[in-house]
């Protein structure tokens, strides 16, 4: 990539002057994709940060950024990590009150907001904000609301800054270059801030060395396997470290990478589009695997038979190739014959040129890594955190273990403590949580990384996460159980949409279930049900008891009588970023367990 002092500023530079006429941002407008080459990218940084600095930001300030993912999104923080600015990415889920803490906490200058409806939910306190200097709006905002905030800071919009940027340019043409050559690697590029799942969320502090570092260890361990000819299609939250990643990308490997319209059309956009690799959390995959299931069983009994049948070829021809075994003539036929029946359509349904498929965030069922291989969907699962600044693990592109996270990448080093804690020592490691040198203090110690993930290494040096170290369960009978295994095995029930299990200091383990509506549409007239019931309605119904009963039953089977869950209780609401989810999509256990106390009790009277 780079040789040298090590910068995003830098490594933007290097990949813009190689690849000038090759495509590099893309979007999609009217149901077609549009596109910038990177000579065009670079000119968009340009003009943007240009306007930063000239509507009042200077080196080592700071611009938050509460919106959607977009291109907007991106350039205007390609703008600010290239002319020395620190970025502060806020998550467009976020309430008033959590967006007002992080603007304040990290000193804040500007604040960018997507569109009316972010701005109103921060309006209320646009008053405690010393800092503000001016907000920047991606969409048009109603005269309305503008002249809410009018007497505390300036306003523009994104038009203003093309055009004020370009402006600015005639007279300063080589501003973007002399931020580049001036910026130093120890200089802070952003501060992320955890989305915890109780109290406020810890800013991690990250350096342009450590961005830079992260990038280089994807591009030296991958090797060659990602090129220039690959696509992305990047939907995650730019909030978010993994989507943040996903972003950067193109600057590696000089591919293109296309900006989703919105989680909601993420499907079709995957079919308009045809990425050959993609970033995803868990949950994504969880959904497709849920949608396939659900079309296979609504289906005749001769299609279902024909899926079974495909599966069970591919299970063996997979079999036969993980034990370095060449399948025999008639094999090798039959599961090209799988593949053309039913197996291409599931891979053509995303696509039809999918590559790779990149996991991370939390764990992926093995049941599902199985399903979309034997739909030659090649998922590399990995592991990272905001704190290692997304990726520090993952399988490789030659040989995946299922169940595992796979091997370091780059320089990156582990250890564990002698509880099975991981610790990561790396290039690419934050520096420090802002303003909170006792949580610094916890984490960070002798430059080993606290993860608070259980762990270990196969044989083979492949990196399998037990479980969140603060997650785990002990009975009151002495017995250690590691929730995840158990839940993932319960999310690939077709009527299990979320669980979260309840059992620490307890004689025996239960359960709280999260369903959704869609998976029971084909079963509403057998209940007697109207379309239009609730979540609650059927959580209440005798027959999605049963149904849900005779799963738990079914996982079951596969555990220690220890394991097992003697009890479950349904949850009257599904789970959603408005309630138990954060916006990575994990589930918030305090806030699970403290909404359905009563529930819980019931289960142990």
């Amino acid at each position: 990539m780079i040789n040298g002092a090590r910068t995003i500023g830098r490594i933007f530079k290097f990949r813009s002057e190689k690849s000038p006429d090759k495509k590099a941002i893309g979007w999609i407008e009217n149901s077609e994709v549009k596109s910038l080459t990177f000579k065009e990218y670079r000119k968009q940084v340009e003009i943007l940060a240009s306007a930063i600095h000239k509507i009042g930001l200077t080196v080592g300030d700071k611009l938050a950024i509460l919106a959607q993912t977009s291109k907007e999104w991106h350039l205007l923080d390609m703008a600010g990590l290239c002319s020395r600015i620190c970025i502060v990415p806020i998550y467009p889920s976020y309430l008033g009150h959590e967006v007002d803490f992080i603007f304040q906490h990290s000193d804040s200058g500007i604040l960018v907001v997507e569109n009316d409806k972010q701005i109103e939910k921060i309006i209320p306190f646009l008053g405690n904000w010393k800092n503000l200097k001016a907000i920047i709006s991606i969409n048009e905002l109603s005269e309305e609301n503008v002249k809410k905030f009018r007497n505390s800071c300036t306003y523009f919009n994104f038009k203003d800054l093309i055009r004020i940027g370009t402006e600015e340019l005639k007279s300063h043409p080589d501003i973007l270059d002399n931020h580049i050559q001036n910026q130093l690697p120890e200089e802070i590029a952003s501060i992320i801030y955890t989305s915890g799942t109780t109290g406020d969320p810890k800013g991690a502090v990250i350096t342009h060395h450590a961005f830079a570092s992260m990038l280089m260890n994807i591009e030296k361990s991958v090797q060659g396997g990602f090129t220039a000819q690959d696509k992305s299609l990047v939907f995650l939250p730019l909030s978010h470290v993994m989507g943040r990643c996903d972003s950067l990308l193109p600057m590696v490997f000089g591919w293109q990478a296309v900006y989703a319209e919105s989680m909601e059309k993420l499907v079709d956009n995957i079919q308009l589009v045809q990425p050959t690799v993609m970033l995803a959390v868990p949950r994504i995959f969880e959904k497709i695997y849920e949608k396939t299931m659900a079309r296979v069983n609504e289906s005749n009994m001769l299609e279902r038979h024909t899926f079974k049948w495909a599966f069970h070829v591919a299970e063996n021809y997979y079999k036969k190739i993980d034990q370095d075994l060449s399948p025999s003539a008639s094999e090798l036929i039959e599961f090209k014959m799988a593949q053309k029946l039913v197996l291409k359509k599931i891979y053509n349904h995303l696509g039809g040129k999918i590559r790779y498929f990149i996991s991370g965030g939390a764990p992926l069922a093995i049941e599902i890594i199985q399903f979309l291989r034997y739909a030659n969907l090649t998922v590399l699962e990995g592991y990272g955190l905001t704190e290692t600044i997304a990726p520090c693990c993952l399988n490789p592109l030659a040989k995946q273990v299922p169940g595992t996270v796979g091997r370091p990448l780059g320089e990156v080093q582990f250890s564990f403590a002698s509880d099975g804690e991981i610790l990561i020592k790396s290039q690419a490691l934050f520096k420090e949580y802002y303003k909170n040198p006792e949580a610094t203090q916890e984490a960070l110690k002798e430059g080993w990384f606290h993860t608070g993930d259980i762990g270990e290494f196969s044989p083979e040096g492949y990196l399998k996460i037990t479980d969140r170290k603060k997650d785990l369960i002990k009975t009151s009978g002495g017995k250690y159980i590691a929730p995840q295994k158990i839940e993932n095995m319960a999310k690939t029930r077709p009527h299990i949409s979320q669980i979260v299990l309840i059992g620490d200091k307890r004689k025996y383990l239960t359960a709280l279930i999260g369903i959704e509506k869609e998976a029971f549409l084909p079963l509403l007239d057998e209940f007697g049900l109207a379309t239009d019931c609730s979540v609650a309605d059927l959580a209440n119904h005798e027959a999605v008891q049963k149904i849900i009963e005779g799963e738990i039953e079914n996982i079951n089977q596969g555990l220690a009588q220890f394991e097992s869950i003697k009890k479950f209780r349904i949850i009257p609401e599904e789970f959603s970023l408005e309630n138990f989810l954060t916006p990575s999509l994990k589930i918030k256990r305090k806030a699970v367990t403290e909404r359905y106390k009563n529930l819980i009790e019931a289960m142990y009277q």
